[in-house]
């Protein structure tokens, strides 16, 4: 049989593009060679696409800058380019991609550009089979405050917020008074927590709100639930199954910040976690149920709070593209259910394609 041509995106343009370096270094290494040929595709910071051997430069030469948020300089991001012409969409449409063949698109990256739904659009009009959830359900997912409202309507409990943008005035007395101290602060679409920040303080709320909208356009001001942060990575389709939960308890930050989640011990994680059967049950229950609400394809993962003041379980946010780093909570929750590292992509590429068929 014919190897499967993969096409493995990552990069972009969003504030993630250092984790997606090191998540696809591991998927490269670990995607079985006797049954796929890889392309990767590398995305600058700047838009330019990097396809092939051009792709695997870009990723060994920016390794070791990313060990950290920002670690690659633009200047350094597109030092492969050579022309404006590699980021020209009749260029790679009309040429590469075409004469590559590509069988399967496989993102590994987080954010904007990558998770929100634009890719993926982009995939459907040319025509190419991707891994992992649609247009729609990656745009709806990427916005936090938009996918807590699909989450309340299918029954999930989740925190109070307060929803700015960068022309309206913050009223930090008003917001206080609606949500309490402390206040969670993020910006509406990001992952990786970029821009998160807990805010202790009404005197430093507005400082706050500000910082993460440099981020974003608009900041979601969040009722903080103080409890155990679980999580939950479903996998499947038509008939979607959760996998194991895992307990994040953050070591390097009061949450599960952009530091605890890829700085070498950051955080621990338990998993399977060691909760109450019934909490186990219910929060993969919820996890499904978000799933299927958003309509997400072959894998997911869904972050929640068991709230240790009314013991209940609060829906936080949903990645449609979960990480795959050495730390990453899927690849781990996989593990536990009994998936090598290779199997789980395996599984992932196999979804994707039965689904493309169908379809």
């Amino acid at each position: 049989m014919a190897k499967l041509k993969i096409g493995l995106v990552f990069g972009g343009k969003s504030r993630e593009h250092e984790v997606s370096i090191k998540s696809v270094k591991i998927v490269l290494d670990n995607l079985d060679k006797e049954k796929y040929e890889v392309v990767p595709i590398a995305i600058t910071k700047q838009g330019s696409w990097l396809i092939g051997e051009k792709g695997h430069e870009y990723m060994h030469q920016n390794l070791p800058l990313a060990h950290q948020e920002g670690g690659i300089s633009i200047e350094q991001s597109q030092s492969l380019v050579i022309s404006s012409g590699e980021q020209d969409l009749s260029n790679f449409s009309a040429g590469d991609f075409v004469n590559q063949k590509i069988d399967l698109m496989f993102p590994v990256g987080h954010g904007e550009y990558i998770e929100d739904g634009r890719l993926q659009g982009m995939f459907e009009m040319l025509g190419i089979p991707y891994v992992f959830s649609g247009t729609l359900s990656s745009a709806l997912a990427m916005d936090k405050s938009k996918t807590k409202l699909i989450a309340k309507n299918a029954g999930l409990k989740v925190a109070k917020e307060i929803k700015l943008d960068k022309k309206q005035k913050s009223h930090p007395e008003k917001i206080v008074k609606k949500l309490g101290l402390p206040v969670v602060v993020k910006p509406v679409s990001a992952g990786s927590s970029v821009g998160v920040n807990i805010c202790n303080d009404e005197d430093d709320l507005e400082g706050k709100i500000s910082k993460a909208l440099e981020k974003n356009n608009e900041v979601m001001l969040e009722q903080f639930i103080k409890g155990r942060e679980l999580t939950v990575a479903v996998m499947g389709n038509k008939n979607p199954k959760a996998m194991p939960v895992i307990e994040i308890i953050p070591k390097v930050a009061g949450f599960f910040s952009y530091e605890a989640k890829y700085q070498q011990g950051g955080s621990e994680e338990i998993c399977p976690a060691e909760i109450p059967e019934e909490i186990r049950k219910k929060v993969q229950k919820y996890a499904v149920k978000v799933f299927k609400a958003l309509d997400c394809q072959d894998l997911a993962r869904a972050d929640f709070i068991w709230s240790e003041d009314d013991n209940k379980l609060y829906f936080l946010e949903i990645n449609t593209i979960p990480g795959m780093t050495a730390t990453s909570l899927a690849p781990k929750a996989a593990q536990a259910a009994g998936m090598s590292f290779p199997q789980f992509l395996d599984k992932l590429i196999d979804l994707a394609i039965k689904r493309n068929k169908k379809s």
